[in-house]
């Protein structure tokens, strides 16, 4: 078995593990200085809105020797706005400048005729209206808004209603960071921009559910058992899919990061830039938010409620106990569980006084039906 294989087969075990809830604070902190960033840089740099958003020409030349800075320097002078130029496959250049109306554009076809030495009859002129960049956009965020709603609705269903919100605010935090590194990068945003930030919004929920998933069936029956509470069970359901995580990212990564390093850094096709870089953004925001802020979200909900406050107490007295004897508490999962242990006094047991709990003790006993891991059969 491979190092990460194994790696996979114990972290399952619960043999080892990070404590990710435990740690929580620490990676709330962190999503709010990212958070804050993104949205600093919306606020203070904008996004760099396409020609698709703003209307302009785009001015298509046949083959020729000018290069593309020349190109770009030439628009950029004839029109007086902004210009972005790319090599096309047959030699010739894509020239597109934002914000000309059919007057403007006309006389910058023929100033750049002049100046790239090209038969003015033979750039290919086209003017792009703003609305239909505006009617992409107000479709994509309508389909947000129900595909949010379905969301919230579905989960609150199959899950319940705290990983609903949950995975809500994973969601809003993985968008407001991929929208928030185009306006740092200053990317441009295209229809192809708003594609790619569909295409993550299902790759985050995605990763979320599976930790829910395994939250979940872990979970069950969770108040008759004195062994571990809430948030540790939480914990372990992190630790049990998290190679998982790790394989899928990583997969899914490769050939988006080939896509905007190569395809778009090396080659400079635009089209790829576009989708890649939200793609890789939102694919690494997903894979952080389903692992240190969905889950821990849900132990955060879910300990306000009495019953498992109360298993909290109960398992907190019990390791205290046995750590004023002497011993060891007891993880074994083998056997059946124990009976409820008699209510504890309301008397609030200081957990620097209780033993910590290992992030991961002894075998599991609650396996997940995750693809690509043990069968889970219970033991």
């Amino acid at each position: 078995m491979s190092r990460l294989g194994d790696l996979g087969a114990r972290l399952y075990r619960g043999e080892v593990g990070y404590d990710f809830v435990g740690k929580r604070k620490f990676w709330y902190a962190l999503s709010i200085l990212i958070t804050i960033a993104a949205i600093a840089g919306l606020a203070v740099r904008g996004l760099n809105m396409g020609i698709e958003f703003k209307g302009g020409a785009v001015f298509n030349t046949p083959k020729t020797s000018i290069s593309v800075a020349a190109a770009q320097d030439h628009a950029e002078k004839a029109s007086g706005h902004d210009a972005i130029v790319q090599k096309l496959g047959n030699g010739g250049l894509r020239i597109q400048v934002t914000e000309l109306n059919t007057a403007q554009a006309d006389k910058v076809q023929t100033q750049l005729a002049k100046d790239l030495n090209i038969p003015q009859e033979k750039i290919n002129a086209d003017l792009v209206g703003p609305s239909w960049g505006n009617q992409i956009a107000n479709k994509a965020w309508t389909g947000l808004g129900i595909f949010m709603i379905l969301v919230v609705i579905y989960l609150a269903i199959a899950f319940e209603w705290r990983m609903a919100v949950a995975a809500l605010i994973a969601l809003i935090h993985d968008l407001t960071i991929t929208v928030g590194v185009y306006a740092l990068v200053g990317f441009e945003v295209t229809p192809g921009t708003v594609i790619g930030l569909l295409t993550i919004l299902g790759y985050s929920l995605y990763d979320t559910v599976v930790v829910f998933d395994s939250l979940k069936e872990g979970s069950k029956d969770i108040t008759k058992q004195t062994r571990f509470t809430y948030s540790e069970i939480a914990n372990r359901s992190i630790n049990s899919t998290l190679v998982r995580s790790i394989n899928t990212t990583v997969v899914a990564l490769l050939p988006v990061a080939g896509l905007l390093f190569i395809g778009g850094g090396v080659l400079g096709a635009g089209m790829l830039n576009d989708i890649s870089l939200s793609l890789f953004v939102g694919l690494a925001a997903g894979a952080y938010s389903s692992i240190f802020i969905a889950t821990p979200l849900v132990a955060d909900l879910k300990e306000r409620e009495p019953s498992i406050r109360a298993l909290r107490k109960r398992v907190l007295a019990k390791r205290k106990a046995a750590a004023a004897k002497g011993e060891a508490p007891d993880y074994s999962d083998e056997g059946p569980d124990e009976p409820r242990d008699a209510e504890p006094d309301d008397r609030e047991i200081p957990e620097r006084d209780i033993p910590p709990a290992a992030v991961v003790a002894g075998p599991r006993s609650h396996g997940g039906r995750g693809r690509g891991r043990p069968s889970g059969k219970r033991r």
